[in-house]
């Protein structure tokens, strides 16, 4: 069987979306590593071009790095993806945000990975006015690519289900291949990563419980209503510490932090390095995520690896990823988290209750994510080949234990 030259098309690094370099680089790792026999895989994006740097005034302007980050994303990316059309058999998109480069792909030979149906919204649920006419026209745009791809893989049941019931793809067309978990989130102690997160946070101490919290500041991601949750907490706990892993709070954040009084019981920490990060995880007391809205949520399947108990919102997505070993509160309600959150602090956490978590966790690897990714990239291929006229993906859906 001859290989297959695959292009994992990857985000532009400068964006700084953790999680979709994450799921690029494990998938071009994993490709590499384990099917190399059968696939020649290459990680590309171009180089990112900051015209407006040159200009003092604009440096480091927030409104200077969206116009670059639109011109990159929607001309200058297109253009040069298109002189590597030839160079590949296959191009895996792997954010959905940027399924407007199928539009100058070759669509019979290019799969696109959705974790979520955010960059639809404008066109599902439209806002009035006429500030949502530019983000309809860029909607559009990637929703026109993405419909065009042979083949949509969804990293939820959730994600797909969102994607088949508001008519953005036809279930034939789509498959659900979760995300990964990378072996490094583990409750077992890594001595240098374990230093390097004392380095940071001090020495762990029982008095002082490390409540969680991994993401971005994005609305979708409750950030207000994360403060009044740890603010209840911290009643009943003085000594507790709120960490925050991924970079800095935004100015409103911190207002409602100063009024709830809390301020000095915030931990600031950009994204960390996998194996640091693991270490984070394994401090806390418990991990939040008030979200109301996930595609997938590595940090909850990430916390159960580590042992560590997790409190999410009662979301769909969340259930399917976090199951039984996960506690739910439904989305808004402040005291039941807060109730909830606090229970969990005053209960021992014995050998059994880590073992179930880190036992469901292990059902998320990236290596099956590869392996059944690479079903997809030959079944895509053999019908843009011509040996076969018809792309099923029946025989693509994960077996039901």
């Amino acid at each position: 069987m001859d290989r297959l030259k695959v292009a994992v098309v990857a985000d532009y690094a400068e964006e700084g979306w953790a999680s979709m370099d994450l799921v690029a680089e494990m998938l071009a790792k994993r490709l590499t590593s384990l099917h190399q026999d059968a696939i020649d895989a290459r990680l590309i994006r171009p180089r990112f071009v900051r015209p407006l740097t040159r200009f003092a005034s604009l440096r480091g302007s927030k409104s200077a790095f969206n116009a670059e980050r639109a011109l990159n994303r929607y001309l200058l990316y297109p253009l040069w993806l298109r002189q590597q059309r030839g160079k590949f058999a296959l191009f895996h998109i792997v954010d959905h945000s940027y399924s407007h480069l199928t539009n100058h792909l070759p669509p019979d030979r290019t799969i696109i990975t959705c974790h979520d149906i955010d960059a639809f919204r404008a066109l599902l649920t439209p806002s009035r006015g006429a500030r949502s006419v530019i983000p309809r026209a860029i909607a559009s745009r990637i929703l026109r690519g993405f419909r065009r791809a042979a083949m949509v893989t969804c990293v939820s049941q959730a994600t797909r289900n969102a994607i088949v019931d508001n008519g953005l793809r036809s279930p034939l067309t789509t498959v659900v291949i979760a995300n990964g978990v990378d072996a490094v989130m583990s409750p077992e102690p890594d001595v240098l990563a374990d230093s390097a997160a004392e380095n940071i946070l001090g020495r762990r101490d029982a008095d002082a419980p490390e409540i969680v919290h991994v993401g971005s500041t994005e609305p979708r991601k409750r950030i207000e209503m994360l403060l009044q949750i740890f603010a209840g907490i911290a009643r009943t706990f003085p000594n507790a510490l709120l960490i925050r892993v991924g970079g800095g709070l935004l100015p409103e954040h911190w207002r409602v932090a100063g009024v709830l009084g809390i301020k000095d019981r915030i931990v600031i920490m950009p994204f960390l390095e996998r194996k640091v990060l693991a270490a984070v995880y394994r401090r806390a007391a418990v991990v939040l995520l008030p979200s109301d809205a996930e595609g997938f949520a590595l940090p909850l399947v990430e916390a159960m690896a580590c042992g560590r108990p997790v409190v999410a919102s009662d979301l769909p997505v969340l259930r399917e990823v976090g199951g039984a070993e996960a506690s739910y509160c439904s989305a808004g309600d402040v005291i039941a988290w807060i109730q909830t959150a606090c229970a969990m602090l005053n209960r021992h956490d014995d050998r059994d209750r880590v073992r179930a978590r880190t036992e469901w966790a292990s059902r998320f690897s990236w290596d099956t994510y590869s392996a059944r990714t690479v079903e997809v990239y030959r079944a895509v291929a053999d019908v843009a080949s011509g040996k076969t006229t018809t792309l099923s993906v029946q025989s693509l859906e994960p077996t039901t234990e």
